[in-house]
C-alpha cells in the first residue's frame, strides 16, 4: 500500500483559509486520524485528498503520483481510493449485496461471478453474512455502518477515507464499532485517513492522531504522546482533561506564579519567560491526615472546596493555600476529604509539562475539555 503526503495545502472559502498550509505524512498501511473541533479543516483536508476540492496552494502526493496541485487534480474515480461518508450514502432501493457490489460494476475484468464471491467474503467480514437481500431501511444504524464500510473495501482501494463514520450511531454501538473499524484495519491494512472529533474514537482506532487547529496540524502523535506529552495548551486542553498554570519561569525548570513554586520535567525554558504548565488531574496525588508525600514531588498545601463522586473515580478542587490558584484532582474511591478539609496535593515534576507559549493571566488553572 502507498503512503500519502500532504505538502503545505491550502484552501480559502473568501477570506477564511479552512486549510492554512496543512502538512503530514501518512505512513504506508497506516491509520491516521485527523482530530479537532467542529471548523478546524480536518473534512476539508479529506475533501482535498479525495480530489471533490482542488487546493489554492500545496500539493497531495500518493506513493509516487501528485494527484492533487494548483493547477491540476486528478478526478476522484482515478484516485484508487474509497470513502466512507458519515450519512452511510447507502442506496435505499437496492439490497445489502447490490449496494456492497455497485463499485465492482466499474472495474474491469470482474465477471458477474467474481462480484458474488467478493460481495458474499466481504459481508463475511464485516459481519453480515446473511444479509445480501435485505434493503438499507431494514437495517439498524450500525448495520448500515457496516454495509458502507463493505462497500468500500470491496473494490480494494489503496487508500480509504472515513468522514466521521460512527457520530449518527448511540454511545455503546459506536465504542463496538471503534473495535471493528481498528480490526478491519488490522485485516486489510489499507493507508487510512479518518475524521472525527472524538478524541477517545482517535485514540481507540488510530496509529496515530494529527490535531488540527485553523486549518493547521497543531501536533502528531501517538495517543500516548499527545496525553503524556503535549506540545501546545490547545492539544492539552483537547486530549483529555487537565489543569493549566499560567507562571514563570525563575530559575531553569522551575515554574513560579505568586508563592507557587513547581519543579518541572527535564525540559528547561530560558530564566524569566512566560510558560504554561500542563498538569493531569489524575497525575496529581490527594495526601490526607497521616500520610506522607513521596519523595521528590512538588509538595502543594492546600484546602479541599468542592468534592464530586463520579463512580469510578473522585474529583475534587482544591485551592492552593497563599495563591489564586485552584487545582482539579481526579483520585480513585471512596471520598477521603471534604469541602473545608486541608490536605496536601503531590505533583511528581515529570507530571508538569510546560507547553509553548506564554500565558493569559487567568487567575487559575483551567480543567481542560472532556
Amino acid at each position: 500500500m502507498p503512503g500519502v503526503v500532504l505538502k503545505t495545502l491550502t484552501k480559502r472559502y473568501g477570506d477564511l483559509a479552512a486549510v492554512a498550509g496543512l502538512s503530514l505524512e501518512v505512513e504506508p498501511g497506516e491509520l491516521v486520524s485527523l482530530l479537532g473541533p467542529s471548523g478546524c479543516g480536518k473534512t476539508t483536508t479529506l475533501r482535498l485528498v479525495a480530489g471533490f476540492l482542488q487546493p489554492e496552494a500545496g500539493e497531495v502526493w500518493v506513493g509516487e503520483r501528485c494527484l492533487s496541485s494548483r493547477s491540476s487534480v486528478v478526478p476522484p474515480e482515478r484516485r484508487r481510493m474509497a470513502m466512507i461518508f458519515q450519512s452511510y450514502a447507502l442506496w435505499p432501493h437496492m439490497t445489502v449485496a447490490q449496494n456492497v457490489a455497485y463499485g465492482l460494476r466499474f472495474k474491469s475484468g470482474v465477471t458477474r461471478a467474481d462480484r458474488e464471491r467478493r460481495v458474499a467474503e466481504m459481508l463475511r467480514v464485516v459481519q453480515l453474512a446473511g444479509y445480501e437481500p435485505r434493503y438499507p431501511g431494514e437495517l439498524s444504524g450500525g448495520q448500515q455502518q457496516r454495509v458502507a464500510v463493505a462497500r468500500a473495501l470491496v473494490v480494494e482501494p489503496e487508500i480509504l477515507l472515513l468522514d466521521e463514520p460512527l457520530s449518527n450511531l448511540d454511545a455503546n454501538l459506536r465504542e463496538e464499532m471503534r473495535f471493528e473499524i481498528r480490526r478491519l484495519h488490522e485485516t486489510f491494512g489499507i493507508t487510512t485517513l479518518y475524521v472525527t472529533h472524538d478524541q477517545a474514537e482517535a485514540m481507540v482506532i488510530s496509529d496515530r492522531v494529527a490535531v488540527l487547529n485553523q486549518g493547521r496540524v497543531e501536533q502528531v502523535g501517538t495517543a500516548e504522546d499527545l496525553f503524556r506529552r503535549p506540545r501546545t495548551r490547545f492539544v492539552a486542553e483537547f486530549i483529555g482533561r487537565t489543569n493549566l498554570l499560567d507562571a514563570v519561569t525563575a530559575d531553569p525548570g522551575v515554574a513560579v506564579r505568586g508563592a507557587l513554586r513547581l519543579r518541572l520535567e527535564s525540559r528547561e525554558p530560558a530564566s524569566g519567560s512566560p510558560i504554561v504548565v500542563s498538569i493531569r488531574p489524575h497525575e496529581i496525588e490527594l495526601v490526607t491526615a497521616g500520610r506522607t508525600a513521596p519523595a521528590g514531588a512538588n509538595v502543594l498545601p492546600g484546602t479541599v472546596q468542592r468534592t464530586s463522586y463520579l463512580g469510578d473515580a473522585v474529583d475534587y478542587q482544591v485551592q492552593v493555600s497563599g495563591t489564586d490558584v485552584v487545582l482539579r484532582v481526579t483520585a480513585p474511591p471512596p471520598v477521603r476529604a471534604s469541602p473545608g478539609d486541608a490536605v496536601t496535593l503531590a505533583v511528581a515534576p515529570e507530571a508538569c509539562v510546560p507547553l509553548t507559549g506564554g500565558g493569559d493571566g487567568g487567575p487559575t488553572a483551567k480543567p481542560g475539555m472532556e
